[in-house]
């Protein structure tokens, strides 16, 4: 099986963008762009992300409370930021008031998870998390498809960044 065919292939499906976000056990706050994400149940509230095994974060996410920030369409510096592609001068701003886990500021949606489980996924680890809190906006999202950064807008089709 062509590797590079199969992920054009995934990436058809057009998804939201998403950074998964934790602190350490000194505080220190840390981050992954992740577009693997999806709601698993509403009863008990269930959240699943899958981080790349080889990825840094696998690891350093494991038993931890995080949180799931989907990014507003204005935010596109944030997933390069995240996904490795560091821009020295962005202000990463950060909410204040998180409890367990940071949350990024002017988000669209952010999901507060506390460990619930792990799976094998082939060359991906599943983490499923039981939503404690949550909150949203009406912000306009970002979208990855076929390999790109799109913007929804409100009543508008997606456009091409």
């Amino acid at each position: 099986m062509d590797v590079k065919e199969l992920r054009n292939c995934f990436g058809q499906f057009a998804t939201g963008v998403t950074i998964i976000t934790w602190n350490d056990d000194q505080g220190e706050r840390y981050g992954i762009t992740v577009n693997s994400f999806t709601s698993v149940s509403l009863d008990p509230a269930l959240a699943l992300v899958s981080i790349a095994k080889n990825a840094k974060a696998c690891e350093a996410l494991k038993n931890r409370p995080f949180v799931i920030n989907v990014l507003a369409e204005s935010q596109e510096a944030y997933a390069w930021q995240f996904a490795g592609r560091p821009d020295e001068s962005l202000v990463v701003e950060w909410e204040e008031d998180f409890k367990d886990s940071p949350r990024l500021k002017n988000t669209l949606a952010t999901i507060e998870c506390a460990p619930w489980a792990k799976y094998e996924g082939g060359d991906h680890i599943l983490y499923v998390g039981k939503v404690v809190d949550f909150s949203y906006s009406d912000a306009d999202s970002l979208l990855f498809f076929r390999g790109k950064f799109l913007k929804i807008e409100k009543n508008q089709t997606a456009v091409s960044s």
